[in-house]
């Protein structure tokens, strides 16, 4: 028996409330009817333990695609040419939207010089990455990942990436921006969803503001010399009252802060050993002195390398901000 639909059950049922007013309203609704049918026998296949099987061969439906579609009711495998060419179209035209998103690869201001890696494991990404330059609010940097993968993943990316957009534009202090974006994350996404980020503000002075909100320790290089800047909150979407603090601190010239995603620390080699923080931290340390493009691209093939030229199975952003020299 299939189970843990229960975010998708309530989907189903705000639909059918919504269609059953809507065929109410008209006299002929051959379509809304239509409609109508299909989630009653979509709620009737998870009385009956059925739902997420494909009805051709029976297997589970992925995951992503129930997400996004809950009355999907065939497999990849089994869908028709025409879907699957219609599907592959979307897929590619969903991951042009993504990379559309995306900042500049590489990036100066202020006597700030930021760079970055974005690669998706599949046709999009569910990680986050982001650069926002406002006169008024300095530059805010974000790095962060949605949970799950595939389209839903990547449409939560956009959801986060609108809020952040919006908040920074209205000058709130960091802290309230995330305690903001979390609210609105939690309230208008299903009770399963959540993302992990870490939002940072410099500003000319070297002074760095930085709220961790679940994620992974971004790295601060000195001098050879690496500290962790660890989580000062729960992820977003986790309650909509959480509030979060802020870690500072002061950059001098030539100093990197790098910041990443699982798919980097998580990788494994041939051994199925993790690549690992204190790895990182070590390959941070040697190559301090790299300007941040160089350091991105140096990083991502120690990955590379590390697991062999194997393609990553997660999603990959690494960012390095550093404040010039």
């Amino acid at each position: 028996m299939i189970t843990g639909f229960d975010p998708q059950r309530a989907q189903l049922m705000d639909r059918r409330q919504r269609l059953e007013g809507a065929v109410g309203a008209f006299q002929e609704a051959p379509d809304l009817t239509r409609l109508l049918q299909e989630v009653d026998a979509a709620l009737e296949s998870m009385d009956h333990g059925h739902y997420g099987l494909c009805d051709v061969c029976q297997d589970p439906i992925e995951t992503d695609r129930l997400i996004a579609n809950p009355l999907t009711r065939l497999c990849l495998d089994h869908l028709t040419a025409a879907d699957q060419r219609a599907l592959e179209e979307d897929l590619e035209l969903a991951s042009q939207i993504q990379s559309s998103l995306l900042p500049d690869a590489s990036f100066r201001t202020d006597g700030w010089e930021v760079a970055y890696h974005y690669q998706p494991a599949g046709v999009v990404s569910g990680d986050y990455c982001d650069l926002i330059s406002a006169d008024s609010a300095g530059l805010h940097f974000i790095v962060g990942d949605v949970s799950g993968k595939g389209v839903a993943a990547s449409m939560l990316m956009a959801h986060l990436q609108a809020m952040f957009r919006t908040l920074v534009s209205l000058n709130f202090p960091l802290d309230e921006i995330v305690a903001r974006a979390s609210r609105v994350f939690c309230e208008s996404t299903l009770p399963t969803h959540y993302a992990t980020l870490v939002c940072g503000k410099v500003d000319a002075s070297g002074a760095v503001e930085i709220c961790n909100a679940g994620h992974l320790p971004p790295l601060l290089v000195h001098d050879g010399a690496v500290q962790r800047i660890d989580a000062t909150g729960l992820p977003l979407g986790i309650f909509t009252s959480e509030q979060f603090t802020l870690s500072r601190v002061q950059m001098q010239p030539g100093d990197t802060l790098l910041l990443y995603t699982d798919g980097l620390t998580e990788t494994r080699d041939g051994e199925q050993g993790e690549y690992g923080v204190e790895r990182l931290s070590k390959f941070l340390s040697d190559h301090h002195a790299r300007p941040p493009r160089l350091l991105v691209s140096d990083c991502v093939n120690e990955l590379s390398r590390f697991c062999s030229g194997r393609p990553t199975a997660d999603d990959l952003t690494i960012m390095a901000v550093t404040r010039a020299a």
